[in-house]
């Protein structure tokens, strides 16, 4: 007995974060984020907290049409079903199936695997709980996403500052929305008290970058006075960052420039040291004794390019803070994952309730066409089946009866409407009863002559073909079902696949979490043209040989007709 107990404590102690009671029952459905900061995740070290990671769902990770249509039911609750996160929707577009949702992590554990956060979604009465302003720690100066357009470009964290100055929105961003500037004129964020250096606990300043050529001058971020500036610029393509005042500190221009037509993570950090980031690795520093001072924060002055995720922090972040920041928003990012989709209490989903809830809705066009196709194809197989077994035993019985009784009182007899050879026998049988009435009347002897014979021959003839055609109505319906399923399911995968790819790449969440349920989503498609096409070969192929059967055997039931009038009333 002792064993099935530490067995059964085994068991719990291993079970999966899905052991946990469900947060609350009026929510259908709700999805594990494993946040993974191992070696093989964003291999971070530092247990970090009130970090803000971009959740990217798209039609890969996400069943839109279980949450509505807003995202206002979103639910981010800790691995312990008890503490609701904070979060806030940068966009959400139930259309085109694609969503960037910034989530506060209260507490996240380096160099470990077994984090993770529930999503929950699926309540359609539920209401909006989205908080910007409490997303971010209060060292967060500013965060501009960029999903704003053309105009004021809104700071997203707490002290709500808008950035003037004129940036286009760009056509693609790397998380959500982006600015597009031609290096005419910068971004600007006005001063203001909590905006300033030599703070205690210092400053970061952190941005996605997309220069257009690699020989670029500017300055992608100061602040200056009368008496001092700050500047993070490149010089010649290549990443520097400088202090000047009485006393001078900056780092030497990196030796490789930012890669032109790409996204490069830079983040600088001023404290009693100046340390520059390139894609969250350390690429430089030197001791620095910043003197307080504030002033407008320029942004991407004379620079040609495309900025995103500008963020601006009243504290010097860590080296492990840098790097989980470009891990967690990198469209490469190795922090987060999507586990399997659970729908109730009830547990994990199944694999085949994953692969339905990530059809898009072109999928579902193609699907319905191939079920009706399904539908039809299967009726027509059972009417077909019934049709020919009764024609088959018709035609039996016939032949038990043929050539025991004479011609017109076989032709008079009931029980066989079913059979073929009846029908073919009694078109003859009607041939032959009205040239005798006309003998008789004539007073004609009851002969058939060559003529005769040719014309009920030709009329017999044409039975068969009437005959033919009725055995195979509607099988025309199984041999589009045959050839036009599994176009229709290539075509719903070829879209479903298009669909899914650019929904990853408008996502920037390029990893193989976001491209599988996607992809094995738009396979359902060619599944189900194959599930309609192959009951329909095989179907058809039954079908073909018993209907050919059939037809052979009135045919020779013909010939054999023909023959024996012939013997009976040749002259």
């Amino acid at each position: 007995m002792k064993y099935i107990v530490l067995m059964l404590v085994a068991l719990l102690a291993v079970s999966p974060a899905s052991a946990w009671a469900w947060w609350n029952a009026e929510w259908a459905q709700r999805r594990p984020i494993v946040l993974d900061t191992s070696a093989g995740g964003a291999d971070v070290k530092e247990t970090l907290s009130n970090v803000v990671v971009p959740v990217r769902l798209h039609t890969g990770n996400f069943d839109f049409l279980a949450a509505k249509e807003d995202g206002s039911d979103l639910r981010f609750v800790s691995a312990d079903d008890k503490l609701v996160l904070k979060h806030h929707v940068e966009s959400f577009d139930s259309l085109n199936e694609l969503a960037i949702v910034w989530v506060q992590v209260p507490r996240l554990a380096g160099a470990s695997n077994a984090e993770s956060i529930w999503l929950y979604y699926g309540n359609f009465k539920a209401p909006s709980v989205a908080d910007a302003k409490g997303t971010y720690d209060p060292s967060q100066l500013a965060v501009l996403h960029f999903a704003e357009g053309v105009g004021l470009l809104q700071d997203a964290a707490a002290y709500g500052q808008a950035a003037k100055g004129s940036a286009s929105p760009a056509a693609i961003g790397l998380i959500g929305g982006a600015a597009a500037l031609d290096g005419s004129a910068p971004l600007v964020l006005p001063a203001w008290p909590a905006l300033k250096l030599g703070s205690p606990g210092g400053f970061t300043f952190s941005a996605w970058v997309k220069p257009e050529n690699a020989e670029a001058d500017a300055t992608l971020f100061a602040m200056r006075d009368a008496e001092r500036s700050f500047t993070i610029g490149l010089e010649r393509g290549r990443l520097f960052a400088r202090f000047v005042a009485k006393d001078k500190f900056e780092t030497r221009p990196l030796e490789n420039a930012l890669p032109p037509a790409a996204w490069s993570h830079i983040a600088v950090t001023l404290s009693d040291r100046l340390v520059v980031y390139v894609n969250g690795e350390q690429r430089a520093a030197v001791a620095a004794n910043a003197p307080h001072f504030s002033a407008d924060g320029v942004i991407g002055e004379n620079f040609a390019g495309e900025l995103d995720e500008v963020q601006i922090a009243a504290q010097a972040r860590s080296a492990d803070w840098v790097k989980l920041s470009h891990a967690a928003q990198a469209a490469d990012g190795r922090l987060i994952r999507y586990g399997q989709p659970e729908a109730g209490e009830s547990g994990s989903a199944s694999y085949l309730g994953i692969l339905l809830g990530a059809v898009t809705l072109d999928g579902w066009v193609v699907i319905a066409i191939l079920a009706l196709m399904m539908l039809v194809s299967f009726a027509v197989m059972i009417a077909k089946a019934i049709a020919v077994f009764r024609t088959a035993n018709a035609n039996l019985r016939f032949r038990q009866k043929f050539g025991a009784a004479e011609g017109e009182e076989l032709a008079r007899e009931h029980g066989f409407d079913g059979s073929s050879l009846f029908r073919v026998y009694r078109l003859g049988i009607e041939e032959l009863r009205h040239r005798f009435e006309r003998y008789d009347r004539d007073g004609l002897a009851r002969s058939l002559s060559p003529q005769a014979l040719g014309a009920i021959k030709a009329s017999i003839d044409a039975g068969l073909v009437r005959e033919n055609e009725r055995l195979n109505s509607q099988m025309v319906l199984l041999t589009i079902a045959i050839s036009g399923g599994p176009f229709l399911g290539l075509l719903g995968t070829v879209v479903g696949v298009m669909i899914t790819f650019a929904a990853i790449a408008a996502a920037g969440d390029v990893n193989v979490n976001a491209i599988a349920p996607g992809i094995a989503a738009a396979l359902v498609a060619t599944v189900a043209g194959l599930g309609v096409a192959i009951p329909a070969l095989f179907g058809y192929n039954y079908l073909a040989s018993r209907i050919r059967g059939i037809s052979n055997d009135t045919a020779v039931f013909a010939d054999e007709l023909i023959t024996r009038l012939a013997e009976k009333y040749a002259p």
